[in-house]
């Protein structure tokens, strides 16, 4: 059989994805499949980093706007969606163009992974919630740690859905989630893909970070947040604890200042970055475009299209 055709553009955040794929787009007939986990909730759209519409060119961007705050997403959803938008993107003749960096959902969908094994444990879920907000999610981390040793080094203790998720994935199955996708990993992917990873050296990274950071203060992420919580959201959701988010409500409560809270954004979303690259380093087949060996844009951009050529990848 013979495999699609596929880009993905990732790399850390505040690398410059979002103006690289655009022109990618415009010059390769593309339209674009978000692969971040927190632009898919609606009104979610400053902290997430999400292209307004006026300034996507026309170009269609799929997964965007697709839930609200207060319902859940997962990678299988995503996986779903994501394959639905990728089949009526080639049937219009275009060419796919998967941006973003949650990595976790790239590797799923490259991979054509299922991760629904197993019915979800409801109770189970239900039960780990509820003793994370008694004492904390440190508590829910001690459990995996202890059940799943492997998975529980390759999560941060703050990353309660997934580790929470791997808890119930050991119980469920008997098997390791580490495991699991170590052999996803292996898994031949239906898709003849160019697996672009954008970067630049880190002080300039995280000084672009900075600014970013900066710059969503200033258009309003205070107000966001406000808006989100008038609208019945609980602080305690999944959503609002997504970086940028879960600091100005610590503000807003008097756990610290917003200032305060400005800085622990900065700090948070340059972990954040660093976690994205170790992801990256571990894939197979990435072509890594480091932003200090171009000129410009326009010379990255023309490297893509040569790779591309080279792969035989169009729409």
């Amino acid at each position: 059989m013979m495999k699609k055709p596929l880009v993905i553009l990732t790399g850390p955040t505040a690398a410059g994805k979002t103006a690289l794929s655009l022109a990618l787009a415009e010059a390769a007939g593309g339209e674009i499949i978000s692969a971040d986990s927190m632009q898919v909730y609606r009104g979610m759209d400053i902290g997430s980093a999400k292209l307004p519409e006026k300034d996507r060119r026309g170009i269609p961007h799929h997964l965007l706007d697709v839930k609200d705050p207060s319902e859940s997403f997962d990678v299988t959803e995503f996986v779903r969606l994501a394959e639905a938008a990728e089949e009526g993107i080639r049937s219009r003749g275009h060419l796919p163009i998967l941006v973003g960096g949650t990595g976790f959902y790239l590797q799923a969908f490259l991979k054509g992974i299922d991760f629904s094994e197993g019915d979800p444990d409801t109770a189970l879920r239900d039960e780990l919630n509820a003793l994370a907000e008694r004492e904390g999610r440190d508590a829910v981390y001690e459990i995996l740690q202890t059940e799943d040793p492997a998975a529980a080094a390759a999560l941060h203790p703050n990353n309660l859905k997934r580790v929470i998720r791997a808890i119930e994935y050991r119980r469920l199955t008997g098997r390791s989630i580490s495991e699991a996708n170590k052999e996803q990993q292996e898994t031949d992917s239906p898709y003849n893909f160019a697996y672009f990873v954008l970067t630049l050296p880190r002080e300039e990274l995280y000084a672009r970070i900075d600014r970013r950071v900066d710059e969503m203060f200033a258009e309003g992420l205070v107000e966001e947040v406000m808006r989100l919580r008038e609208s019945g959201l609980d602080s305690g959701s999944t959503a609002l604890q997504a970086i940028g988010y879960k600091e100005v409500i610590d503000a807003l409560d008097g756990r610290c200042t917003m200032d305060e809270a400005r800085t622990a954004v900065k700090l948070g979303t340059r972990h954040y970055a660093k976690r994205q690259l170790t992801w990256f380093r571990r894939e197979k087949d990435v072509i890594w475009l480091d932003k200090s060996r171009f000129e410009s844009d326009e010379e990255i951009l023309r490297e893509m299209l040569r790779i591309l050529r080279e792969k035989g990848i169009t729409c």
